[in-house]
């Protein structure tokens, strides 16, 4: 009878103490999101004081090295502390990849081709910010980017509007990024392949390459022959804890979207290749779900690519 006493009070210990160490993993439930704008450093959004992603949106080219490390703007997630990025910044393998980003290897414009991928061929530089709004449940901010050539003449202007939602646990946060890109001086077309090009996300650079796993919406999917795929997901490891994130993609993107989602340092995201006339605007929005530990089940992520799909549609280009 003592020995029986004695193993459920051992069982439920161990029970207290597995549902204790997930909730130290998993973002607090309560409080509002707000920002703290580091001026022509970044922008941190924090929910309930707890630094959740930041936006880098530096420029400074005053040196070849501070521009190579500031050359394009880009979203850090943050783990579910706060304390660290989970997300790939400056350096490291492929410089160039860094946490939630976008850009093509090979942008048409004026007859040359310009690399506004590894950005060889020009910036994509932040002016300033049109929006900005917090909430309980959801905060969002929209950056003005030009994109430009070395000399730093206008190729594009982007409005890069990015929302962030509360979610629970096991949910660090949910991503929507979204995409207004008009060919202001002329005709522009969007190039390259799914390697160097598109929406994309690169976890940070201390992954277990060992440890990487993708995703897809149904089983022998051949990403050079399946478009258009509603989402991937990729499971990846840091400093011993597991993350995962799925991209979701909308009918209502250029057709023809294609997915990397192979590499075992955990780049992944969508590509995509476009023609812009003077004047016209592509709208794009892509959702990016990012979790502490493995994947969720088919349903919940069937369910959030159905709520995906029903928000609102971007606005048509002119």
């Amino acid at each position: 009878m003592r020995l029986a006493t004695c193993l459920t009070l051992c069982a439920a210990l161990v029970g207290l103490s597995a549902a204790l160490a997930a909730a130290a993993e998993a973002p607090a439930a309560g409080g509002a999101f707000s920002f703290d704008d580091k001026k022509g450093e970044c922008l941190d959004i924090k929910l309930d004081g707890r630094l959740v992603a930041r936006y880098m949106y530096a420029y400074d080219p005053s040196t070849a090295e501070s521009k190579n490390e500031t050359y394009k703007p880009y979203l850090h997630v943050f783990s579910a502390d706060g304390k660290a990025p989970i997300t790939k910044g400056v350096g490291g393998q492929f410089t160039h990849h860094r946490g939630i980003f976008i850009g093509w290897q090979k942008i048409k414009f004026n007859g040359k081709t310009y690399n506004l991928w590894e950005m060889a061929g020009g910036t994509l530089v932040h002016q300033k910010f049109l929006d900005q709004a917090a909430g309980p449940d959801k905060a969002s901010f929209t950056s003005l980017v030009s994109w430009s050539d070395k000399e730093g003449s206008p190729i594009l202007e982007e409005e890069r509007t990015q929302t962030l939602y509360k979610r629970p646990a096991p949910t660090l946060v949910l991503v929507d990024f979204v995409s207004k890109l008009k060919a202001t001086h002329g005709d522009v077309t969007l190039d390259g392949d799914p390697e160097h090009g598109g929406i994309q996300y690169r976890p940070h650079d201390a992954v277990e390459k060992t440890m990487t796993k993708y995703y897809f919406p149904k089983e022998n999917v051949d990403l050079k022959k399946d478009f258009d795929l509603p989402w991937v997901g990729l499971s990846y490891t840091l400093s011993g804890k597991r993350y995962t994130v799925i991209d979701f993609n909308r009918p209502d993107n250029p057709k023809g979207t294609m997915y990397s989602a192979y590499r075992d340092y955990g780049r992944f995201g969508a590509f995509f290749k476009h023609d812009l006339k003077s004047g016209e605007t592509l709208t794009v929005k892509y959702r990016f779900w990012v979790l502490s530990g493995e994947m969720p089940s088919i349903q919940d992520i069937d369910k959030q690519a159905e709520d995906f799909t029903k928000a609102a549609k971007p606005a048509a280009a002119k």
